[in-house]
C-alpha cells in the first residue's frame, strides 16, 4: 500500500491533515493564481449553458407513489441530496422535448 493513502473507517475519528491557518491566511489573490495554476479547472464559456435548464423550485409539487427500478434509484441517491430534483428535472426535460415535437397528446391512461 502506498505511503500517499490515508485510511479513515467512520467511527474511529482522526485528525486530518488539512492545515487550517493557513488557509486562512490565502489571500484572494492566492486562491485564484492557485484556481489558475489547476489543469481541473473549468471555467464554462456563455455557450456552455445555453442548453442548460433552468428548475423551477416554486412550481407546487404533488406527492405521489411510483415504482422505479431499484438500480436507478439507488444511482440516484449514490448523487447526493436533491435527487428527487434531479429525478423531476429528468422527468421535466424529457416533458419539454416531447411537447416540443408535438408529442404531447394524451393518450388513453394505463
Amino acid at each position: 500500500m502506498s505511503e500517499d493513502i490515508t485510511r479513515v473507517s467512520l467511527g474511529k475519528g482522526g485528525k486530518g491533515k488539512t492545515d487550517w491557518q493557513q488557509l486562512d491566511a490565502l489571500t484572494d489573490e492566492d486562491i485564484a493564481q492557485a484556481m489558475a495554476d489547476d489543469p481541473d479547472t473549468f471555467e464554462p464559456e456563455p455557450s456552455w449553458f445555453a442548453g442548460a435548464l433552468i428548475l423551477r423550485p416554486g412550481q407546487p409539487k404533488e406527492r405521489i407513489t411510483v415504482r422505479l427500478d431499484a438500480d436507478m434509484v439507488h444511482w440516484f441517491k449514490e448523487q447526493g441530496s436533491g435527487y428527487q430534483t434531479r429525478m423531476n428535472a429528468i422527468l421535466r426535460a424529457y416533458y419539454e422535448a416531447q411537447k416540443a415535437k408535438g408529442d404531447g397528446q394524451h393518450g388513453p391512461r394505463r
